[in-house]
């Protein structure tokens, strides 16, 4: 009872809390047209990407869920967020830590947090997301949110641009076949042309294996279908949870005859790359580390941005 109180005196509060109340923006989001403060001040993130946007628009947030793994942020964001304080997981919000913060904006994501909508709107504007699928159209509406658009139009502009570099140093390259291969505890996925990093190698102009030519995110395999990842590049990855299981079923499929045999692990062309950055971040700032992984595995002599 006394929580719910206080998101009652947050909601009294509300406009006397917005730095400018009478100066603010309209946004259209997945929850319908939501007024934000011009120039929030503390913001308070539920996604990883969502996150990584704000960093890229130098916006550290006050309070952000923790990453998927790190203690608590991915490793890929190096200190960038320091002294930011863990709301929870993007599944498990914290309601009472984030209403301490007294954020003026927060920043979620329909898929994730549909269900406490009214409870971070009674705290604070709510913008949401629909999912962390698109991060490029997500990166303009979190920029957007914050009062810069053109910010978040150059930054989405740059990454295309380096796209493009990356295509021209591949060459002919840029039209072989790759397959992502993920483990996580208990099951082995291949992932498709919706994922995360289906998107950044969409956009690059690979081509997939067959059955991860598919639209929608992944698909559950076992280890018979392992000749099926051919390909002439593979990017594989582990999630895991801390108790070894990911690292598990990995060393076990590596030493599977059927992985063994695959051509493109015989010529060396199976590279293992960061989990969090091609698969739970889901940001701009993974996207562009994407490219750079590429870009090395591939040993292109190429000028990428360095966020």
């Amino acid at each position: 009872m006394r929580f719910l109180s206080s998101l009652c005196f947050c909601a009294a509060l509300l406009p006397t809390l917005l730095p400018g109340a009478l100066s603010a923006a309209e946004i259209t989001h997945a929850m319908g047209t939501t007024e934000v403060p011009d120039t929030p001040q503390k913001i308070v993130v539920l996604t990883n990407e969502g996150t990584e946007a704000m960093l890229m628009l130098g916006k550290t947030p006050v309070g952000a869920a923790s990453s998927w793994y790190g203690d608590p942020w991915y490793p890929h964001l190096g200190d960038r967020m320091a002294g930011v304080e863990v709301v929870g997981t993007e599944l498990a919000v914290n309601l009472e830590r984030l209403a301490m913060l007294e954020p003026d904006l927060i920043l979620g994501s329909k898929k994730r947090h549909e269900e406490i909508y009214p409870q971070l709107s009674a705290i604070a504007p709510t913008v949401f997301v629909v999912n962390a699928t698109d991060f490029k159209d997500n990166m303009k509406l979190y920029a957007s949110s914050v009062g810069m658009e053109a910010e978040g139009e150059a930054l989405v502009s740059a990454y295309e641009a380096d796209v493009a570099r990356l295509r021209a140093a591949l060459g002919e390259n840029a039209g072989d076949t790759v397959s992502v291969v993920r483990f996580v505890p208990g099951q082995l996925y291949v992932y498709r042309h919706d994922s995360f990093s289906g998107v950044v190698l969409n956009d690059i102009g690979f081509k997939r294996p067959e059955v991860q030519a598919q639209d929608g995110l992944a698909l559950a395999v076992g280890k018979e279908s392992i000749p099926n990842m051919e390909a002439d590049r593979m990017f594989y990855l582990t999630y895991d949870t801390g108790n070894g299981e990911g690292t598990a079923l990995e060393g076990e499929t590596l030493k599977d005859p059927l992985w063994a045999n695959l051509e493109v692990v015989k010529a060396g062309n199976a590279h293992k790359v960061d989990d969090g950055v091609w698969a739970t971040s889901q940001g701009i700032l993974a996207a562009r580390a994407m490219l750079r992984d590429i870009a090395r595995i591939y040993g292109t002599d190429v000028d990428l941005s360095s966020n």
